[in-house]
């Protein structure tokens, strides 16, 4: 069955969370380079970086996409046609009502922010509403988070790891859920934009 069919019965996108690390920079690039400010949900993004980031990749992403980017803060309402991306250092929370919170709490499978802590949570305030998305990456952060989101109703994508830089992360998520295959940045890409295009149908 094609994954991405439109069906009226598709729960309607409450919120897109999106997660990667090494290698995953540039493939989050091109599947948010198509998406404008009338994307009908707010886009949590979620990589590992460099603990003195200091806002450059949300500053950088600003820069090349259509869509309005900001770096997450504390007590911030997430919105529909945002981009909002983890600050380095934290753990992003997703709050009842879509609202985001920043914790300080221990570094989970070596990193923070953590994509297994924002899914989960994003899960459980977004529901069967989520479409979660990992891309690239040298460990096993996210794979839990998935499975989360799968349990609550949500849906769930992986890069394929044939064309990721590291393999590792989307390998270890398509083994811990039941997810069939992964999808190509190009078919990311056109996931997200058939949203946008749809109106809340992927």
């Amino acid at each position: 069955m094609e994954p991405f069919a439109d069906t009226a019965a598709a729960p309607t996108v409450r919120a897109v969370v999106i997660g990667g690390s090494a290698g995953s920079t540039e493939v989050n690039r091109t599947i948010l380079r198509g998406l404008s400010a009338a994307f009908p949900a707010p886009i949590v993004v979620v990589l590992h970086m460099h603990p003195e980031d200091g806002g450059l990749m949300a500053s950088n992403l600003a820069a090349i996409l259509a869509i309005p980017v900001v770096e997450a803060a504390d007590k911030m309402p997430a919105l529909c046609g945002r981009v909002h991306v983890a600050p380095a250092g934290y753990h992003l929370l997703v709050e009842r009502h879509g609202t985001l919170a920043l914790s300080v709490d221990e570094e989970v499978r070596w990193s923070r922010p953590s994509i297994d802590v924002c899914f989960d949570c994003a899960a459980k305030a977004w529901g069967s509403g989520l479409v979660a998305v990992l891309l690239s990456g040298a460990n096993d952060d996210g794979a839990d988070g998935l499975v989360q989101v799968l349990r609550r109703g949500g849906r769930a994508y992986v890069q394929d790891p044939a064309t990721a830089a590291f393999p590792f992360m989307p390998t270890a998520a398509l083994a811990a859920t039941s997810l069939q295959r992964g999808h190509s940045p190009v078919e990311l890409a056109d996931l997200l934009l058939r949203i946008e295009v749809g109106a809340g149908h992927a």
